[in-house]
C-alpha cells in the first residue's frame, strides 16, 4: 500500500490498521508482524507490503500527515477466501440399477459465497444449492438427484467450484458411477440367409454388469447335438458346413447375480443354389427347326425344344394379342354407330299429309287447292305419327 504526498514540512507519514494500530511511522516499524515490511519511505512516500493475507486484514487503512490540523487519506483492503476443493458424498459403490441416490458437494472457506456447478461427463446438469455463513466465510453444498440406471454405469459426475479468487485455477472433483445390472441378450447372424454346405456364425451379445460369462447354447431346449460341426467360442457359436439336421431353434442364456436374460435364433437351411447343366444353356440367337422334324410322327425332342428362343416366342404372342384387341375395338365401334342411326331412323318415320295435297286432286292450280283443304278439313282423316 502507498501513501504520497504532494507538499511536506519534513512531518513524517503514518499507516495505521483497521483496529487504528500504528505499522509504521516513516522508515520506523510500530507494529511486530512479520508479515508487514517495509517498502519505501521518504518525506512525499510512505509504502509498505503484507504478505499471507488473511481475512482478519481485512478493514479500513489509514495514512496520516501530523501536519495541523491533521491530514488522512484511507483505503479498504477487501480480502478474498479462496473456497477449499470440493467433496463429493453420498456415492455407493456400487450403485444399483433402479437405485435414488443423492450426490452432494461440499465447499468451504470461500468469501464471497462459492458457485457449485455439475456435470455428467462434459455436460452440465442442474442441481440444487444451499449457502451457510460461518463468520466471514461461506460453506456451499449442491445436491443432485439420481434414478441409475444402466446408461449410467461409468459416467463421471464432476462437482466444480466457481470463484472470483479462482479464476486461473477452478477447483472440482470427480466420480464415476459404478452401476450394477442384470444382462440383456440379443443374437447376430452371419450369413443373413444360410444355405446348405455354408458356414455361419451365431453372436450371443449379452451386456450386463458384471459381465455374464460365459454364455449357454442350446438346441431345442437340449444339448448341441454335433459338436464336431458346432463349435462354441467365447459367445460365438460356429457352423462350419450347414446341412437340413441343423433346421431348428438356438437359444442362447447369460446370467449375473442380478438375474438371467436369453434370446432365440429360428435357424432355417435353405437348398444350397445349382447351376444349368451345360446341354441346357440358351443360345443367344434362336436357331431354326429342322424342317425334317415336322414329317412323320411327332415326337418330343428335348434338343429341338432347347433351340427355340422363349424371347421370340414371348414377342409373337404379343403382337398377335396386339392385333386381336385392335380388331375387337373396331368391330365395336362399328356395332355402336349402325345401332345410333338405326333408332335415329325409326324416330323420324310418319304418314304427313300438308293442307295442299288434301285438295289438290280436283283443283286446277294451288290457291283453289288451299280452298278446296280447307272445306274438307272437317272430314279429313286425322294425322298419325308412329314412334319406334
Amino acid at each position: 500500500m502507498t501513501c504520497r504526498v504532494e507538499y511536506n514540512d519534513n512531518t513524517s507519514l503514518q499507516w495505521s490498521n483497521p483496529a487504528q494500530q500504528t505499522l509504521f511511522f516513516g522508515d520506523k516499524k510500530a507494529l511486530r508482524d512479520n508479515r508487514i515490511e517495509l517498502v519505501h519511505a521518504s518525506w512525499s512516500e510512505l509504502t509498505i507490503s503484507i504478505s499471507d493475507v488473511t481475512l482478519s486484514d481485512e478493514g479500513m487503512y489509514t495514512c496520516s500527515l501530523f501536519t495541523m490540523p491533521v491530514r488522512t487519506a484511507k483505503a479498504y483492503l477487501t480480502v478474498l477466501g479462496v473456497p477449499e476443493k470440493p467433496e463429493i458424498d453420498g456415492l455407493t459403490k456400487p450403485a444399483m440399477e433402479g437405485d435414488h441416490i443423492t450426490l452432494t458437494c461440499i465447499t468451504q472457506g470461500s468469501k464471497p459465497a462459492a458457485d457449485l456447478r455439475w456435470f455428467r461427463n462434459e455436460k452440465e446438469v442442474k442441481g440444487a444449492k444451499e449457502v451457510n455463513a460461518s463468520g466471514k466465510t461461506f460453506t456451499v453444498r449442491s445436491s443432485l438427484q439420481l434414478y441409475v440406471d444402466r446408461d449410467d454405469d461409468g459416467v463421471a459426475y464432476t462437482c466444480r467450484v466457481d470463484h472470483v479468487a479462482l479464476s486461473q485455477s477452478p477447483q472440482q472433483a470427480t466420480e464415476v458411477l459404478e452401476v450394477h445390472y442384470a444382462p440383456r441378450v440379443e443374437i447376430n447372424h452371419f450369413p443373413a440367409v444360410p444355405q446348405e454346405g455354408q458356414y455361419l456364425k451365431l453372436e450371443c451379445m449379452s451386456r450386463g454388469n458384471p459381465s455374464p460369462d460365459p454364455v449357454m447354447w442350446t438346441k431345442d431346449g437340449g444339448e448341441l447335438p454335433d459338436l464336431d460341426r458346432m463349435i462354441v467360442q467365447g459367445r460365438e457359436l460356429t457352423f462350419t458346413s450347414l446341412n437340413k439336421t441343423d433346421n431348428g431353434t438356438y437359444r442362447c442364456e447369460a446370467s449375473n447375480h442380478l438375474g438371467t436374460s436369453s434370446a432365440e435364433y429360428v435357424l432355417y437351411v435353405y437348398d444350397a443354389p445349382t447351376t444349368l447343366p451345360p446341354s441346357t444353356i440358351l443360345p443367344l440367337h434362336p436357331i431354326p427347326p429342322d424342317p425334317t422334324a415336322l414329317l412323320g410322327t411327332y415326337v418330343s425332342d428335348p434338343t429341338v425344344t432347347g433351340n427355340r428362343d422363349p424371347n421370340a416366342l414371348g414377342q409373337h404372342g404379343t403382337d398377335h394379342a396386339l392385333i386381336g384387341g385392335v380388331v375387337a375395338v373396331v368391330v365395336f365401334v362399328t356395332l355402336c354407330l349402325i345401332i345410333v342411326l338405326g333408332r335415329y331412323l325409326a324416330r323420324h318415320k310418319g304418314t304427313y299429309l300438308t293442307n295442299e295435297a288434301k285438295g289438290a286432286d280436283d283443283a286446277p292450280d294451288a290457291d283453289t287447292a288451299i280452298i278446296n283443304a280447307e272445306g274438307n278439313h272437317a272430314h279429313a282423316e286425322e294425322k298419325k305419327e308412329y314412334f319406334i
